[in-house]
């Protein structure tokens, strides 16, 4: 199999990790080689925080270059736009249709750009989800990265039962059922 290559992208603390020991647990038990890379900026919270997973029958490295990105998931409409470089010419963006200010917009040194989303979709092709107000509806917003996830997992070839297997055995106990819920709400469409 030709290596895959999944990039992770958002905000310090929107559980970018968590999700790449997911999509990694996923790919070890399938039988891949696998490479997870994290590249922190600022990871507390607001800063951009990249992961990377790659797998296939050898992986030779853990980073992705730019233009090789076979999906982009992206926890923030911003950090979407900041990484869509990295996409191959026919990968996929799933993003959270949420807005987090970067400190240059807050300070006003900056503006927010307008139509993210929209202006993806002229190059590429994007799915997106509100998984802030899916999670919400679920009752829980930290699982919302699990939603995206879900999303993301349709444009994969794994199967759903191997997904909520590796979920089960990834999060902490407590968090299971609740994180079951929020890849099914992404998975089968919110």
């Amino acid at each position: 199999m030709e290596t895959k290559n999944i990039m992770i992208v958002g905000v310090g603390g929107q559980g970018t990790l968590l999700t790449s020991r997911i999509l990694g647990g996923i790919t070890v038990d399938a039988g891949y080689d696998v490479k997870l890379s994290e590249v922190h900026g600022m990871a507390q919270r607001g800063g951009s925080v990249v992961t990377f997973v790659r797998y296939g029958d050898t992986v030779a490295e853990p980073i992705v270059e730019e233009g090789q990105a076979d999906v982009l998931i992206a926890f923030e409409r911003l950090e979407a736009m900041r990484y869509a470089h990295f996409l191959k010419k026919d990968g996929v963006i799933v993003v959270n249709d949420w807005r987090i200010d970067p400190i240059t917009v807050v300070t006003g040194a900056a503006k927010y750009p307008d139509n993210i989303i929209e202006e993806l979709g002229k190059k590429h092709k994007v799915y997106s989800i509100n998984a802030m107000e899916e999670a919400e509806k679920l009752g829980n917003v930290k699982a919302f990265n699990v939603i995206v996830l879900g999303l993301a997992a349709r444009h994969m070839d794994f199967s759903e039962e191997a997904w909520l297997k590796v979920i089960e055995n990834t999060v902490p106990p407590k968090t299971i059922d609740i994180n079951k819920k929020a890849f099914l709400c992404g998975y089968k469409g919110a």
